[in-house]
């Protein structure tokens, strides 16, 4: 009778976790809502990413948190130097980080070597900074949607706006700065605000 008991009581056990299981199923296989992107969201552009790590990812992956975003050339030695130095004082002010995505408009010199050599140099931390390449086609898509005008010269330098974006976390411009060099105090506020 014991022996039949355990069998009956293993054969229960099993009939209800199956029934769990396939009571979970449709919640399991339901798709999930996504949320439209707003039109003004730079979220919009589907821009492929490799890091200074060579991690890929996608511009619509910064989705869901607030993102710092500029663009540079790892060459540089004027400008970009001093937009890096503004994101970290920017940075220090901040009690909560925020993530920082810098762009590069080299994608024929600016590897995954040379941007972690950059990050080497200017002691950035990959855990928050995420310096980035793409192709010349989508630098420029990405320029453009950020109001960043670039050219290239024949030295292989580049003329280019200076500029750190803020975007809220559905990739809409909500504030910039030309400052460089310094954290400017507008900026900073406005970066706490929106979190």
């Amino acid at each position: 009778m014991t022996h039949m008991f355990r069998h009956h009581c293993a054969f229960v056990r099993w009939l209800l976790a199956t029934a769990a299981l396939v009571l979970t199923l449709p919640v399991l296989s339901a798709p999930q809502k996504v949320t439209p992107l707003p039109a003004n969201s730079i979220y919009q552009l589907s821009v492929p990413f490799t890091d200074q790590l060579g991690r890929t990812s996608k511009l619509e992956d910064w989705r869901g948190k607030p993102v710092m975003i500029s663009m540079f050339y790892s060459s540089c030695q004027f400008v970009c130097p001093r937009i890096v130095e503004a994101l970290k004082r920017t940075e220090e002010g901040l009690a909560i980080k925020v993530p920082v995505l810098m762009v590069s408009f080299d994608p024929v010199r600016d590897d995954t070597a040379a941007l972690k050599a950059m990050a080497d140099e200017r002691h950035i931390d990959a855990k928050r900074w995420t310096l980035a390449r793409t192709d010349a086609r989508n630098v420029r898509k990405l320029a453009a949607m950020l109001g960043i005008q670039y050219r290239e010269l024949p030295s292989g330098e580049f003329n280019h706006s200076s500029v750190i974006i803020l975007l809220d976390a559905e990739g809409r411009v909500v504030g910039k700065t030309a400052t460089l060099g310094e954290a400017d105090p507008a900026f900073v506020k406005l970066v706490k605000n929106l979190k």
